[in-house]
C-alpha cells in the first residue's frame, strides 16, 4: 500500500506537542482568534511580510525607516497575539492592548516620518523624546509579553547603571548620565533600538524566517521525517538516528531548539522509547540533535546573522567556517546513539514499517533545490538578503513540481501569515538588546567588563574564554539564543579581542555557547520541551543532554587556538587531515562519554579514550599521533580481553 510506504504514524502514538511548546516556547503562545480579529491579525501578518518581500527584493528604504516600520510591525502584532497576562481573555483583545498597540505603533512610525526633520534641526524636541519614552515602555511591553521577563529585568538593570553609575564604586563606576541623553541614545541614535540587532532582524532574519515558512508550508518538514525514516530507521536503534538526522535537517527551516525538539521528537521520542531507549535518552538525544540546528550550515541561527553585521563580515564566511565543527557536533551524537543501541542491544525498524526512499526522493525531492540556491547564491558573493528572496522565490516555483508539493493561494497566505509570527519573538529580543547595548557603548561598560575579565583570568588565554563560556552560559539560562550572543558579544568578546584572539572566533565562541545554553541546567529549555514529550524527569534529561553535547563544548575552545577547525588560515592539506583527525577524536569522545568502545570500558580505558579525544581535536602532527596511538592502545587492549573471555567460555 502506497500509504504503509509513506508513513511512520501508524508505529507510535503522537504526543500533544503543542501543550509541550505552549510550556517552553513563548512563540506558542499566541491568542486563538476567530472572526474579525482574526482577520486583522491575518491581514496585518501578511502585509509586514510583502513590506519585507518587496524592500528585499526592490531595494530596502533607509536604515531607521525600514527598522521603525519593521518595529511598528512587530510591536502591533505582539500587542494583538501575546495577552498580557493570564487572566487575560484568549479569543479578542483587551482595551489595555489596543492602547499599546497605538501607542506602539505609533511612536515607531514617528521616526521614519519625522527622522528627517530631527536630522535638519540637528536637536532633540520635546517630541522626540516623548515618542522616545513611549517607544521605549512599547518594547519592554511587548517584549515581557513575548520573551518572559529576564529580558526587562535585565534591561531596566542596564537603565539604571546609566543613570546612577556616578553611585557605583570602582571600576563600574562612571560619571552617569541624565534620562534625557539615555532616551535620546536609545531611541534617535544607530546604537539604541533601532541598531544594528534590529536592522539584521528587519532584513536577514526576517526573511530566512520566511523562507523557513514557505519551505514547511510545502511539506518540507514531513520531507525530512520521511527521509530520514527511510535512511537511518532500519540500522540498530533507527529512531534515535532518525532524530539526529531530522533534528539536523529540520534546523534549516526552524530556528528555534525548542520548536524544533518539539516538532522532530512528537514522532521520534516515543518511537525511540518504543524501540528501547530509556525516556531520559530519548529526549536528551532529541534535544542536543535540535539545538545542532542553530550551529548546522546553511541556514543557522538567527544569531549568526547579527555576528556578520558586527564582525562587518560576509554570512557566507560564517558558513564556511560552521561546517567542520557541526558536522564534528553531529558525528559525536550520532557515535553516541549508536553505541547506546548497541549496548541495549537494539535493533531498527521493520522495512515494511519505513518509508520508501526512492518514492519519497520522487514526490518531495525537488524541495531541496531551494537549499541549493541559498548556497549557491551565497558562495557566489551574494548577500543573505539577495539569497533569501531568491530562495523564497525558488521555494514558490518548485512546489508547482509535484502536485503534493504545490502552493495554493491559500498556502501562500498562510506562509506569509506564519512567518511574520515566527518572527515576532526574535525581532523583540532584537529590538529590546538595543537598551544594553546603547547603554554599554555609552557607559564604555563593555571596555570595562573586558579589562575585569582579563584581570580575573590574569591575561590567561584559557581562563579567559573560560569565564566568558561561563557569561555565555548564565546569559543563557533566561534570554533567547540571540539575545544571549549580542550582550556576550557586547560585553564579554573584548576581553577575547583584547587578549589577541582574533574578533571572528572571539564572537563564534560567544554564538556557540549561547546555543549550548539551551542545554545546560538548571535551565535547559530545549532539553526540556523534550522531557515534557517523554514524560522524563526534566533535570536527569538536562544532564544527559549536557553530557551528550560535550563535544560541543569542547570545539569551539579548539577553534579558538587552531584556524584549521574552521576551515581557514591554512593548507588544504592540512584541513584535510585535521578534518580526518578531528572526526576519530570526537568518536573517541564518543565512546569515553557512553563508556563503551567494543566493550564497556574500566577507568584507565575511559581516560585514555578522553585524552585521546583532545588530542586528535587539537590539530597538530605530535597530539595527532599521541591520539592515535592512545586510540589504539585502547582498542587491542579490549579486543585482547574479548578473546581472553572468549577463550576461558571455550
Amino acid at each position: 500500500m502506497l500509504e504503509d510506504k509513506t508513513t511512520h504514524a501508524s508505529v507510535v502514538p503522537q504526543p500533544d506537542a503543542e501543550k509541550v511548546l505552549e510550556q517552553f516556547d513563548t512563540e506558542s503562545r499566541f491568542r486563538k482568534y476567530t472572526g474579525f480579529w482574526a482577520k486583522v491579525v491575518s491581514v496585518l501578518a501578511i502585509a509586514m511580510s510583502l513590506f519585507h518581500l518587496y524592500t528585499a527584493g526592490f531595494g530596502s528604504l533607509m536604515a531607521m525607516k525600514q527598522r521603525g516600520i519593521h518595529l511598528a510591525f512587530l510591536l502591533g502584532l505582539s500587542f494583538l497575539l501575546y495577552p498580557g497576562s493570564k487572566k487575560s481573555p484568549r479569543n479578542k483583545p483587551t482595551f489595555i492592548d489596543l492602547l499599546w498597540f497605538v501607542a506602539g505603533v505609533g511612536s515607531s512610525l514617528y521616526i521614519v516620518f519625522f527622522f528627517d526633520a530631527f536630522n535638519i534641526r540637528g536637536a532633540a524636541n520635546i517630541w522626540d523624546y516623548t515618542f522616545g519614552v513611549i517607544t521605549i515602555l512599547s518594547v519592554l511591553e511587548a517584549t515581557r509579553r513575548t520573551n518572559g521577563k529576564e529580558l526587562v529585568i535585565l534591561s531596566l538593570v542596564f537603565w539604571l547603571y546609566g543613570l546612577f553609575g556616578d553611585m557605583i564604586p570602582g571600576l563600574l563606576g562612571h560619571t552617569g548620565f541624565s534620562f534625557k541623553r539615555i532616551v535620546y541614545h536609545i531611541y534617535l541614535s544607530s546604537e539604541g533600538i533601532f541598531g544594528v540587532a534590529l536592522g539584521v532582524s528587519a532584513t536577514y532574519i526576517f526573511l530566512f524566517t520566511l523562507f523557513g515558512a514557505f519551505l514547511g508550508e510545502t511539506g518540507m518538514a514531513q520531507f525530512i521525517n520521511d527521509f530520514s525514516m527511510a535512511l537511518a530507521g532500519q540500522s540498530p536503534g533507527g529512531p534515535g538516528k532518525v532524530a539526529v538526522f531530522a533534528a539536523g535537517l529540520m534546523g534549516t527551516i526552524n530556528g528555534s531548539a525548542v520548536a524544533n525538539v518539539a516538532t522532530v521528537g512528537s514522532f521520534t521520542i516515543p518511537l525511540m522509547v518504543k524501540m528501547g531507549y530509556t525516556p531520559v535518552f530519548s529526549a536528551a538525544c532529541t534535544a542536543v540533535a535540535s539545538t545542532g540546528g542553530m550551529i548546522m550550515p546553511p541556514v543557522m541561527g538567527a544569531a549568526a546573522f547579527v555576528m556578520a553585521e558586527f564582525l562587518g563580515i560576509s554570512y557566507t564566511k560564517i558558513m564556511i567556517a560552521a561546517i567542520l565543527p557541526a558536522v564534528l557536533y553531529y558525528v559525536a551524537v550520532y557515535v553516541m546513539v549508536h553505541i547506546e543501541a548497541i549496548k541495549l542491544g537494539l535493533t531498527g525498524l521493520p522495512k515494511d514499517k519505513l518509508p520508501d526512499m526512492r518514492y519519497v526522493l520522487r514526490t518531495r525531492g525537488h524541495l531541496i533545490i531551494p537549499l541549493i540556491v541559498i548556497v549557491y547564491l551565497l558562495l557566489s558573493g551574494r548577500t543573505p538578503l539577495y539569497a533569501a528572496f531568491y530562495g523564497i522565490i525558488s521555494t514558490i516555483a518548485c512546489s508547482w513540481l509535484r502536485k503534493e508539493t504545490r502552493l495554493s493561494i491559500k498556502g501562500f497566505l498562510k506562509a506569509l501569515e506564519s512567518g511574520a509570527r515566527s518572527s515576532i519573538s526574535v525581532g523583540m529580543a532584537c529590538a529590546v538588546v538595543g537598551n544594553i547595548i546603547g547603554i554599554t557603548s555609552l557607559t564604555g561598560l563593555g571596555l570595562v567588563v573586558g579589562d575585569n575579565i582579563i584581570s580575573l583570568a590574569k591575561g590567561n588565554v584559557f581562563l579567559t574564554l573560560l569565564l566568558t563560556m561561563a557569561v555565555s552560559i548564565i546569559l543563557g539560562m533566561g534570554l533567547p539564543t540571540t539575545a544571549c550572543y549580542i550582550i556576550s558579544a557586547t560585553i564579554a568578546a573584548p576581553a577575547l579581542t583584547k587578549i589577541g584572539v582574533d574578533p571572528f572566533p572571539a564572537h563564534l565562541f560567544c554564538f556557540y555557547f549561547a546555543c549550548l545554553s539551551n542545554l545546560t541546567p538548571p535551565v535547559a529549555l530545549a532539553a526540556y520541551t523534550g522531557a515534557g514529550i517523554a514524560g522524563a524527569n526534566p533535570a536527569k534529561v538536562g544532564w544527559t543532554a549536557f553530557r551528550m553535547s560535550l563535544a560541543g563544548f569542547i570545539i569551539p575552545f579548539i577553534f579558538v587556538y587552531s584556524p584549521a577547525l574552521m576551515l581557514h588560515g591554512t593548507s588544504v592539506p592540512n584541513i584535510i587531515i585535521a578534518v580526518i583527525t578531528s572526526i576519530i577524536g570526537v568518536i573517541s569522545l564518543a565512546a569515553a562519554t557512553q563508556n563503551y568502545l567494543l566493550q564497556a570500558l574500566n577507568i584507565i580505558q575511559r581516560v585514555m579514550l578522553f585524552a585521546a579525544a583532545l588530542t586528535l581535536i587539537i590539530p597538530g602532527l605530535l597530539t595527532d599521533l599521541i591520539g592515535l596511538g592512545l586510540l589504539a592502545g585502547v582498542y587491542f587492549w579490549q579486543k585482547s580481553s574479548m578473546k581472553t573471555v572468549s577463550a576461558a567460555k571455550a
